[in-house]
Protein backbone atom coordinates (compact mmCIF):
# COMPACT_ATOMS: atom_id res chain seq x y z
CA UNK A 1 0.00 0.00 0.00
CA UNK A 2 1.18 3.50 -0.80
CA UNK A 3 -0.63 6.70 0.09
CA UNK A 4 -0.48 8.85 -3.03
CA UNK A 5 -2.59 12.01 -3.22
CA UNK A 6 -3.39 11.54 0.47
CA UNK A 7 0.26 12.31 1.29
CA UNK A 8 -0.30 16.04 0.91
CA UNK A 9 -3.17 16.04 3.41
CA UNK A 10 -1.82 13.40 5.79
CA UNK A 11 -0.48 15.78 8.44
CA UNK A 12 -3.70 17.83 8.45
CA UNK A 13 -5.88 14.81 9.09
CA UNK A 14 -3.39 13.24 11.50
CA UNK A 15 -3.26 16.34 13.66
CA UNK A 16 -4.21 14.52 16.87
CA UNK A 17 -1.10 12.34 16.72
CA UNK A 18 1.16 13.02 19.71
CA UNK A 19 4.57 12.94 18.05
CA UNK A 20 6.28 14.40 21.11
CA UNK A 21 5.13 11.51 23.32
CA UNK A 22 6.00 8.98 20.63
CA UNK A 23 9.46 10.45 20.12
CA UNK A 24 10.08 10.59 23.87
CA UNK A 25 9.20 6.91 24.29
CA UNK A 26 11.30 5.83 21.32
CA UNK A 27 14.29 7.91 22.36
CA UNK A 28 14.06 6.53 25.90
CA UNK A 29 14.08 2.94 24.58
CA UNK A 30 16.99 3.62 22.23
CA UNK A 31 19.17 5.19 24.90
CA UNK A 32 18.24 2.48 27.40
CA UNK A 33 19.73 -0.01 24.93
CA UNK A 34 22.89 2.05 24.45
CA UNK A 35 21.90 3.47 21.07
CA UNK A 36 22.52 7.21 21.29
CA UNK A 37 23.72 7.67 17.71
CA UNK A 38 24.39 5.72 14.53
CA UNK A 39 22.21 4.60 11.64
CA UNK A 40 18.49 4.03 12.16
CA UNK A 41 15.87 3.16 9.57
CA UNK A 42 12.34 4.54 9.71
CA UNK A 43 10.33 1.84 7.94
CA UNK A 44 7.29 3.45 6.35
CA UNK A 45 8.36 6.95 7.31
CA UNK A 46 5.31 8.69 5.83
CA UNK A 47 5.66 12.46 5.96
CA UNK A 48 8.77 12.16 8.11
CA UNK A 49 7.78 13.83 11.39
CA UNK A 50 9.46 11.17 13.52
CA UNK A 51 12.32 10.72 11.03
CA UNK A 52 13.27 14.36 11.32
CA UNK A 53 12.90 14.47 15.11
CA UNK A 54 15.36 11.59 15.37
CA UNK A 55 17.67 13.34 12.88
CA UNK A 56 17.67 16.40 15.10
CA UNK A 57 18.56 14.13 18.04
CA UNK A 58 21.77 13.13 16.23
CA UNK A 59 20.85 9.85 14.54
CA UNK A 60 21.78 9.11 10.92
CA UNK A 61 18.31 8.45 9.58
CA UNK A 62 17.18 6.45 6.58
CA UNK A 63 13.56 7.23 5.74
CA UNK A 64 11.94 4.49 3.69
CA UNK A 65 8.50 4.65 2.13
CA UNK A 66 6.76 3.15 -0.87
CA UNK A 67 5.10 6.47 -1.71
CA UNK A 68 7.18 8.99 -3.64
CA UNK A 69 4.58 11.60 -2.70
CA UNK A 70 5.24 11.00 0.99
CA UNK A 71 8.99 11.27 0.43
CA UNK A 72 8.49 14.58 -1.37
CA UNK A 73 6.78 15.92 1.75
CA UNK A 74 9.73 14.73 3.87
CA UNK A 75 12.20 16.48 1.55
CA UNK A 76 10.28 19.76 1.84
CA UNK A 77 10.19 19.50 5.64
CA UNK A 78 13.89 18.66 5.82
CA UNK A 79 14.71 21.72 3.72
CA UNK A 80 12.58 23.96 5.95
CA UNK A 81 14.40 22.64 9.04
CA UNK A 82 17.84 22.99 7.51
CA UNK A 83 18.28 19.22 7.44
CA UNK A 84 18.68 18.68 3.70
CA UNK A 85 21.46 16.19 3.07
CA UNK A 86 21.25 14.74 6.57
CA UNK A 87 18.49 12.24 5.82
CA UNK A 88 18.73 9.44 3.26
CA UNK A 89 15.33 8.83 1.66
CA UNK A 90 14.59 5.60 -0.18
CA UNK A 91 11.47 4.67 -2.13
CA UNK A 92 11.12 0.96 -1.39
CA UNK A 93 8.57 -1.73 -0.68
CA UNK A 94 9.32 -3.14 2.79
CA UNK A 95 8.79 -6.64 1.37
CA UNK A 96 11.79 -5.97 -0.91
CA UNK A 97 13.92 -3.97 1.51
CA UNK A 98 17.49 -3.45 0.32
CA UNK A 99 19.91 -1.36 2.37
CA UNK A 100 23.58 -0.65 1.84
CA UNK A 101 24.84 -2.02 5.13
CA UNK A 102 23.84 -2.71 8.69
CA UNK A 103 21.73 -0.49 10.92
CA UNK A 104 21.75 -0.06 14.70
CA UNK A 105 17.99 -0.05 14.92
CA UNK A 106 14.69 0.52 13.18
CA UNK A 107 11.44 2.25 13.98
CA UNK A 108 8.05 1.86 12.35
CA UNK A 109 5.00 3.73 13.54
CA UNK A 110 1.34 4.47 12.81
CA UNK A 111 0.50 0.86 11.95
CA UNK A 112 2.79 0.58 8.92
CA UNK A 113 3.18 -3.16 9.45
CA UNK A 114 -0.60 -3.66 9.43
CA UNK A 115 -0.53 -2.56 5.81
CA UNK A 116 1.75 -5.45 4.87
CA UNK A 117 0.10 -8.75 3.83
CA UNK A 118 3.24 -10.80 4.56
CA UNK A 119 4.31 -9.85 8.08
CA UNK A 120 6.87 -12.64 8.30
CA UNK A 121 8.85 -11.40 5.29
CA UNK A 122 8.71 -7.79 6.44
CA UNK A 123 10.11 -8.68 9.86
CA UNK A 124 12.74 -10.92 8.27
CA UNK A 125 13.87 -8.04 6.06
CA UNK A 126 14.06 -5.60 8.96
CA UNK A 127 16.12 -8.10 10.94
CA UNK A 128 18.48 -9.00 8.12
CA UNK A 129 20.14 -5.58 8.11
CA UNK A 130 20.23 -5.11 11.88
CA UNK A 131 23.34 -5.47 13.99
CA UNK A 132 23.49 -7.75 17.00
CA UNK A 133 21.89 -5.88 19.89
CA UNK A 134 19.95 -3.67 17.48
CA UNK A 135 16.52 -2.51 18.60
CA UNK A 136 13.33 -2.73 16.56
CA UNK A 137 10.66 -0.36 17.89
CA UNK A 138 7.32 -0.53 16.13
CA UNK A 139 3.60 -0.30 16.63
CA UNK A 140 0.62 -2.13 15.16
CA UNK A 141 -3.13 -1.80 15.46
CA UNK A 142 -4.68 -4.47 17.64
CA UNK A 143 -7.40 -6.94 16.58
CA UNK A 144 -9.69 -5.07 18.98
CA UNK A 145 -9.28 -1.86 17.00
CA UNK A 146 -9.88 -3.56 13.67
CA UNK A 147 -12.99 -5.37 14.83
CA UNK A 148 -14.55 -2.93 17.29
CA UNK A 149 -13.29 0.56 16.47
CA UNK A 150 -12.87 0.49 12.69
CA UNK A 151 -15.26 -2.37 11.94
CA UNK A 152 -18.03 -1.04 9.70
CA UNK A 153 -17.61 2.54 10.85
CA UNK A 154 -17.01 5.73 8.89
CA UNK A 155 -15.25 8.86 10.14
CA UNK A 156 -15.36 12.40 8.81
CA UNK A 157 -12.54 14.91 9.26
CA UNK A 158 -12.93 18.58 8.46
CA UNK A 159 -10.05 20.99 7.94
CA UNK A 160 -10.00 24.53 6.60
CA UNK A 161 -9.05 23.60 3.05
CA UNK A 162 -10.22 19.99 2.74
CA UNK A 163 -12.60 17.36 4.08
CA UNK A 164 -11.97 13.63 4.40
CA UNK A 165 -14.32 10.68 4.74
CA UNK A 166 -12.66 7.46 6.00
CA UNK A 167 -14.74 4.29 5.56
CA UNK A 168 -13.94 0.83 6.93
CA UNK A 169 -15.10 -2.70 6.26
CA UNK A 170 -13.77 -5.54 8.41
CA UNK A 171 -13.69 -9.07 7.00
CA UNK A 172 -13.35 -11.74 9.68
CA UNK A 173 -12.73 -14.36 7.00
CA UNK A 174 -9.84 -12.45 5.41
CA UNK A 175 -8.66 -10.95 8.71
CA UNK A 176 -8.30 -7.51 7.23
CA UNK A 177 -9.96 -4.09 7.08
CA UNK A 178 -10.75 -2.58 3.70
CA UNK A 179 -10.27 1.18 3.98
CA UNK A 180 -11.44 3.80 1.51
CA UNK A 181 -10.45 7.43 1.86
CA UNK A 182 -12.18 10.24 -0.06
CA UNK A 183 -10.77 13.75 0.12
CA UNK A 184 -12.39 16.89 -1.29
CA UNK A 185 -10.13 19.90 -1.71
CA UNK A 186 -12.24 23.03 -1.40
CA UNK A 187 -9.99 25.50 -3.19
CA UNK A 188 -9.87 23.61 -6.49
CA UNK A 189 -12.86 21.29 -6.20
CA UNK A 190 -10.57 18.30 -6.73
CA UNK A 191 -11.55 14.89 -5.39
CA UNK A 192 -9.02 12.25 -4.36
CA UNK A 193 -9.77 8.60 -3.67
CA UNK A 194 -7.54 5.98 -2.04
CA UNK A 195 -8.27 2.35 -1.19
CA UNK A 196 -6.06 0.01 0.81
CA UNK A 197 -6.10 -2.72 3.45
CA UNK A 198 -4.92 -3.21 7.00
CA UNK A 199 -4.24 -6.82 7.99
CA UNK A 200 -5.07 -8.17 11.42
CA UNK A 201 -2.30 -9.89 13.40
CA UNK A 202 -2.66 -11.16 16.94
CA UNK A 203 0.04 -10.85 19.55
CA UNK A 204 1.08 -14.51 19.38
CA UNK A 205 1.64 -14.33 15.60
CA UNK A 206 3.74 -11.17 15.90
CA UNK A 207 5.86 -12.65 18.68
CA UNK A 208 6.40 -15.86 16.69
CA UNK A 209 7.51 -13.93 13.59
CA UNK A 210 9.99 -11.91 15.63
CA UNK A 211 11.46 -15.03 17.22
CA UNK A 212 11.76 -16.81 13.86
CA UNK A 213 13.98 -14.02 12.60
CA UNK A 214 16.36 -13.59 15.49
CA UNK A 215 14.56 -11.14 17.74
CA UNK A 216 13.68 -11.38 21.39
CA UNK A 217 10.51 -9.48 22.23
CA UNK A 218 11.54 -7.56 25.34
CA UNK A 219 8.32 -5.67 25.91
CA UNK A 220 4.94 -4.78 24.48
CA UNK A 221 2.83 -1.93 25.82
CA UNK A 222 -0.14 0.19 24.86
CA UNK A 223 0.95 2.20 21.82
CA UNK A 224 -0.99 5.30 22.81
CA UNK A 225 -0.45 5.56 26.58
CA UNK A 226 2.80 3.55 26.67
CA UNK A 227 1.41 1.93 29.78
CA UNK A 228 0.21 -1.67 30.27
CA UNK A 229 -1.94 -3.31 27.62
CA UNK A 230 -5.65 -3.64 28.31
CA UNK A 231 -8.42 -5.55 26.55
CA UNK A 232 -9.37 -2.29 24.85
CA UNK A 233 -5.90 -1.20 23.76
CA UNK A 234 -6.08 -0.06 20.15
CA UNK A 235 -2.38 -0.16 19.39
CA UNK A 236 0.54 -2.36 20.41
CA UNK A 237 4.01 -0.90 20.84
CA UNK A 238 6.85 -3.43 20.60
CA UNK A 239 10.48 -3.36 21.67
CA UNK A 240 12.42 -6.27 20.15
CA UNK A 241 16.18 -6.84 20.24
CA UNK A 242 18.18 -8.60 17.52
CA UNK A 243 20.28 -11.48 18.87
CA UNK A 244 22.85 -11.75 16.08
CA UNK A 245 24.13 -10.01 12.96
CA UNK A 246 23.16 -11.66 9.68
CA UNK A 247 24.52 -9.44 6.93
CA UNK A 248 28.19 -10.06 7.78
CA UNK A 249 27.57 -13.81 7.74
CA UNK A 250 26.55 -13.86 4.09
Amino acid sequence: MAYNEFAYFYDEFNGEADYDALYAHIHKELTAHGIADGILADLGCGTGELTLMLTQAGYDMIGIDQSEEMLCVVRDKAEQLGLSGRVLLLQQDLLKLDLYGTIRGAVSTFDTFNHIPDLDTAIANAGFFMEEGGVFLFDMNTPYKHKQVLGENAFTFEEEDASCVWRNHYSAEDRRVEITVDIDYRETGEHFHEQFYEYTYDLAAIRAALERHGFVLESVCDGETFGPLTEESERYFFCAVKQYTQLEEQ
